[in-house]
């Protein structure tokens, strides 16, 4: 979610403004991901190199999330999205842990929509801390070093119990990934536009939706052994 700081720049306010009016396109893309069946929706909201911009700065985008989790997800319960925040909490304030840890509780059994935020996350960190864990299973003795390929690895990523992204979106203009969900992204479809992000509404987020579907994904295949697979998937579905 990209263009907070330089929409206000271009309209003389603060950088704040931005990340305010950022919050309103972060409710109309996840009212169109309900509305569309989107399974699951990732938001970066905060990396972990977010912390060495200024002070003031920092602590309005704390401000700002403390107080999305109490105006909105009783929204988000009641139109059953499930609410889970990923990256290095422990980091937080202690009452904005807390405020996280309380919505992921009310929204668990939701199903309609995975809605999760990226929070003092990065992908690198992703990477280091599943290492970390299978090498503490290793060391207890509850997994073979042989045994850890890309399914085992992928299991202690943080969120494994979902399909990878099928679809990467950034706006503001920018041009790469920035250490976003690297490890799942790997087979994504990219999709960049210089669309600021308090900018991006409904329409937007349809165009790249849009985009995305008259993409052909091979996943190494040729275009000739994908569309097979295709037909023989719509033909199964038919026969159903």
């Amino acid at each position: 979610m990209d263009g907070n700081g330089r929409w206000a720049k271009q309209r003389g306010r603060p950088r704040t403004a931005g990340h305010r009016e950022g919050v309103k396109s972060v409710r109309a893309v996840v009212e169109e991901s309900v509305r569309r069946g989107v399974e699951t929706l990732t938001l970066f909201a905060f990396s972990s190199e977010n912390w060495q911009r200024p002070r003031s700065e920092v602590n309005i985008l704390m401000e700002l999330f403390m107080s999305a989790l109490r105006s909105e997800v009783r929204r988000l319960h009641k139109n059953e999205v499930r609410l889970r925040i990923i990256g290095a909490r422990d980091a937080f304030p202690e009452k904005l842990q807390q405020r996280i840890a309380e919505a992921e509780a009310l929204t668990a059994n939701n199903r309609r929509l995975n809605l999760q935020v990226a929070a003092n996350y990065g992908g690198r960190w992703d990477i280091v801390q599943a290492t970390r864990r299978l090498i503490a299973e290793v060391q207890a003795g509850h997994l073979e070093p042989d045994a850890i390929d890309e399914r085992i690895f992928a299991q202690h990523l943080s969120f494994p119990d979902l399909t990878e992204p099928d679809l990467f979106i950034r706006t503001g203009g920018e041009q790469r990934l920035s250490n976003f969900v690297l490890w799942q992204c790997a087979y994504a479809e990219l999709y960049f536009t210089d669309a600021l992000w308090p900018d991006f509404d409904e329409a937007a987020y349809g165009h790249a939706l849009e985009e995305y579907s008259r993409r052909q994904r091979r996943f190494g295949r040729t275009g000739e052994q994908q569309a097979e697979t295709l037909a023989t998937v719509s033909s199964s579905y038919a026969r159903g």
